[in-house]
């Protein structure tokens, strides 16, 4: 969905975990990682402070257009009510109740902008704006009335996401938990505007999910997050990872953890592997929000596009949404719906 600005960190005193000796001790790591949190903290919170300025308030006919697709209650859970104007006819009937019947599940939001060729990125690795001003509040608004916003590790790498929420009146309990699935432990959470924002008191801290490892890093308890270590499962691969990079842990076993965890609500936005995957399981999944940029990315780029699909030996569409409502925000078009279930 929206994308944020990039922050220049200015860590001099941070060096790759990978340049540190196996013999350092885990206090010293530990130390030295605090001390670039803290040494950064002033240049996050002045930053922070300009995009904040950047996120408006929604009206309330925007807000009565996405109620029917937030998890049941998240409304009133934070002051908030859906007026009686603008609500959208053009919704089908949806409502906030979630289609998927299972205790143990979270409500689950897939939400991302596209391009019109349905690309979410220029290229591999390369951050890319799609979101104007208004669908940028409109994520900001969402963020809030979820419990979790999840990303993938693909997408953590190289967009540094601060996945908190720069809503107007947000406080610390109002912002969700940050959630990075990580099977590899490639990503290094320190120094990243996550951990900074997380040091600052402006969103909370990170929980990392790893598949076990032989030699696990120290944990993250000391700024309030946690590793979390599942088992790795055959089913549920991501459809465009290459063989090496397949060491996965099922869907299911993610989210029914978050939800153990005490997070009803997750906002799962990406990268293009996670929600290629996801939109092939409507039975994870409760909502799909969908920004469409009026732009065209062209070849190369990066793609959402579930895996082929096929019936009786013919191609099928491969995911289909209904319930579905539309409405522009600003230049963009947003697109709501709920994921068809798949025939049996």
């Amino acid at each position: 969905m929206a994308m944020e600005p990039i922050l220049k960190h200015g860590l001099s005193g941070w060096q790759p975990q990978q340049e540190i000796s196996p013999s350092t001790s885990t206090t010293r790591l530990i130390n030295i990682r605090v001390s670039a949190l803290s040494n950064s903290s002033v240049s996050t919170t002045a930053l922070s402070k300009a995009a904040m300025a950047e996120v408006s308030e929604l009206t309330d006919i925007e807000k009565n257009f996405l109620e029917p697709y937030l998890p049941p209650g998240s409304t009133s859970r934070r002051g908030e009510g859906a007026g009686t104007d603008g609500a959208p006819e053009e919704c089908s009937g949806a409502t906030n109740a979630p289609h998927v019947d299972d205790g143990d599940l979270p409500f689950v939001t897939l939400t991302y902008a596209s391009s019109l060729d349905s690309m979410i990125s220029l290229a591999p690795g390369l951050r890319t704006t799609l979101s104007g001003p208004e669908t940028k509040s409109m994520t900001h608004y969402l963020r809030i009335h979820h419990d979790a916003i999840l990303v993938g590790v693909g997408t953590a790498i190289p967009d540094d996401p601060g996945l908190n929420s720069r809503y107007p009146g947000v406080t610390l309990d109002s912002q969700p938990r940050p959630v990075v699935v990580d099977p590899k432990m490639r990503w290094n959470v320190y120094g990243s505007k996550l951990a900074q924002l997380a040091q600052a008191g402006q969103g909370k801290a990170p929980w990392l999910i790893h598949t076990p490892r032989e030699v696990r890093e120290e944990p993250l308890t000391e700024w309030g997050g946690k590793r979390v270590f599942l088992a790795t499962e055959t089913g549920y691969p991501s459809q465009k990872s290459e063989p090496a990079e397949r060491e996965t842990i099922a869907w299911p076993v993610i989210l029914k953890m978050l939800r153990r965890e005490g997070a009803n609500s997750v906002m799962i936005e990406g990268g293009a592997s996670v929600i290629s995957t996801l939109l092939s399981m409507p039975e994870l999944v409760d909502s799909v929000i969908v920004t469409i940029a009026p732009t065209w990315l062209g070849e190369g780029g990066v793609t959402v596009s579930p895996a082929p699909k096929t019936e009786a030996g013919e191609r099928v569409n491969a995911a289909r949404l209904q319930q579905t409502a539309w409405r522009q925000f600003g230049a963009d078009a947003v697109l709501c719906g709920r994921l068809q279930a798949s025939k049996t």
